[in-house]
């Protein structure tokens, strides 16, 4: 099954990564999407917003981008809040922009831009959101601690 990963797959890129770019980032408050780049920034990720229609603005300090090809920096993954039938195009531009990992969030499954990553050898997670799964005690080890700003 596309969406059953072991806690260790989960730790090992949560703890393995350092820059996410969230394609389709809100800047409004109540949205999912702010709130998961609100909590990664909280465990220390650099973060990198992306969504075409919000270039000019901001989320929490962090100008926008268009697209993924637009980030001028490495990014190690893509974060997906876009609907399943608009991964395809976010996941060639991942790999065209060298991205190690594809992550989708909650009900964002596409079994074909999966295996499109995973054949250009990016890890690929589906269906999970990073916000959730770094709440999870299995996840302490390694990750950015909230309190004191290190990873531990």
């Amino acid at each position: 099954m596309i969406d059953d990963y072991s806690d260790e797959y989960l730790q090992g890129i949560l703890s393995e990564v350092n820059s996410i770019a969230v394609v389709g980032a809100s800047p409004k408050s109540h949205r999912d999407s702010y709130k998961v780049v609100e909590r990664l920034i909280d465990y220390g990720y650099r973060v990198i917003p992306v969504n075409p229609n919000e270039v000019g603005n901001d989320i929490l300090g962090l100008s926008f981008h268009a697209d993924l090809k637009s980030i001028d920096e490495p990014i190690d993954m893509v974060d997906v809040f876009r609907s399943s039938d608009a991964i395809m195009p976010v996941t060639k531009e991942a790999i065209e922009i060298g991205a190690k990992i594809l992550w989708t969030q909650l009900d964002i499954i596409n079994e074909e831009a999966a295996a499109l990553a995973e054949s250009a050898g990016l890890k690929v997670v589906m269906n999970r959101c990073p916000k959730m799964e770094l709440a999870k005690p299995y996840l302490a080890p390694g990750v950015w601690s909230i309190r004191t700003g290190k990873r531990n």
